[in-house]
């Protein structure tokens, strides 16, 4: 934990709509288009370099069907025709470069020439040739560690960055815009891959939750300089923007990628912060949030629903839940009974500490507290919606930590990572039954659910049911 402070973030709840507001995140189906996807023939769509590998026919599958996605997507939302890339597409096998199967002058165009090898362990859009290179060892390492889907993710970052190349880069030259930007356009285009509309390759929904978890991987390191010239954001700021896309379309990709937009990523601010990671120790988290929860609802309550916050006890347990109806193998919980919210410090609250950091530990006791609220405000605890708006308030919590509004009371304030600590300990903990027994959410819908609290403010949390 530590000082950093950005643009502010929504607090007060003057003016909530009781009946709720758009806080749902809507997971595409698993329906390809009409038909099975169809694989598209080495022919119909060359390869320079191509493999007869299947990670090298699911990339021209994704590819063919990026071109016939932009081919009505670019005139609509840009004006103009699309045009195809001028040089095409280069496939390199990092673990068996075969130096034959490239030009004379390598991967590129004339004044940009670039070895096989220098592709190694990447993706690129080389803007001056207008071509897309991959390692197709790197997408087949995905594949097997992050699923089958984030592959064409990656080919649909590099192809955002050849729709930059038509319709202007950052015109502040700022990498992490530029490369945010393309990870919101992959995420339109993954959901027209949801809905069905892509002949080549189909989505099942599960496959969302490693999508995610792999931005885990393609993140800046903590605590690294978001305006280095090759900065792509933090975890919480890629994966932010891929859910900007996969919601609202090219439109807000488009829209909403200017010099005002709010990045988490940060750098450590000295040698201290960058030894602990930006951990507080275990206790000294555990007091922060114990004084910040009732602090934040105690002040914000009463405007929502008109009257006074008595703030829950909050208490932990080793490996036993209290005896109280609902928190049978629970690791977390509500006790309505006893007003109190329970944590099992050895299942859940040490290892998520230890294996994530000290915001994991937050969002563990910001969960069960935000179904405390919803208890006093006469709302469900114990269902779906309330699942979904427990952890979008604790988004908006999460928030205000951000925004330092918690630094005059504790002497703390966040730290670079600490909100990427939230969204891995959901797509980690949140979708296990001993945390939240009653919902069917994926770790997709759980993580969208927080975007929206901590970019929205309370009011989007379906505080009407």
């Amino acid at each position: 934990m530590r000082q950093v402070l950005r643009r502010a973030l929504p607090l007060a709840l003057a003016g909530v709509l009781l009946a709720g507001c758009a806080a749902d995140v809507v997971v595409g189906q698993a329906s390809p288009g009409p038909g099975e996807p169809v694989d598209v023939a080495p022919d119909a769509f060359p390869i320079i370099g191509v493999s007869d590998t299947g990670i090298d026919q699911f990339a021209r599958n994704a590819l063919t069907d990026l071109n016939d996605f932009w081919a009505e997507a670019y005139p609509e939302f840009f004006g103009e025709e699309f045009t195809p890339l001028e040089n095409g597409y280069f496939s390199v096998d990092s673990n068996a470069i075969d130096e034959g199967a490239y030009p004379e002058n390598g991967i590129g165009c004339e004044g940009s020439r670039t070895d096989p090898e220098e592709v190694a362990g990447n993706a690129f859009y080389d803007p001056a040739c207008d071509l897309i290179a991959y390692d197709r060892a790197l997408l087949e390492e995905l594949s097997t560690d992050y699923g089958r889907f984030l592959g064409p993710v990656v080919m649909a970052h590099e192809f955002g960055h050849a729709m930059q190349g038509r319709f202007g880069f950052a015109e502040n030259g700022r990498s992490i815009q530029d490369e945010t930007q393309a990870d919101c356009l992959a995420g339109a285009w993954t959901r027209w891959v949801a809905d069905g509309e892509a002949q080549h390759v189909a989505l099942r929904t599960p496959e969302l939750d490693d999508v995610i978890r792999g931005f885990l991987l393609l993140r800046d390191d903590v605590g690294s300089d978001p305006a280095d010239s090759q900065a792509h954001g933090s975890y919480f700021d890629r994966v932010s923007a891929f859910y900007e896309g996969f919601d609202g379309g090219v439109g807000p990709c488009r829209d909403d990628f200017g010099a005002d937009r709010l990045y988490t990523a940060a750098a450590f601010a000295n040698d201290l912060e960058y030894d602990s990671q930006g951990n507080a120790a275990f206790d000294q988290i555990v007091d922060w949030v114990g004084t910040t929860l009732p602090e934040f609802w105690t002040e914000v309550f009463p405007s929502a629903f008109g009257s006074e916050f008595t703030p829950p006890a909050v208490e932990g347990f080793d490996g036993t839940a209290p005896d109280c109806e609902g928190l049978e193998d629970r690791d977390l919980g509500y006790c309505a009974d006893t007003t109190t919210v329970y944590l099992d410090e050895t299942e859940l609250a040490t290892p998520a500490y230890d294996e994530i950091g000290d915001f994991a530990l937050t969002t563990a006791l910001s969960l069960p507290y935000s179904l405390a609220v919803r208890e006093q405000a006469g709302l469900s605890i114990d269902d779906g919606a309330a699942t979904q708006s427990a952890v979008c308030l604790t988004g908006w919590y999460e928030a205000q930590w951000y925004n330092g509004a918690f630094t005059e009371s504790t002497g703390a304030s966040i730290s670079p990572g600490d909100i990427d600590e939230a969204v891995q300990f959901l797509l980690e903990y949140g979708v296990r039954p001993e945390v939240f027994p009653n919902t069917s959410a994926s770790g997709f819908q759980l993580v969208g659910a927080f975007r929206t609290g901590f970019l929205l403010g309370g009011d989007a949390c379906e505080l009407g049911r």
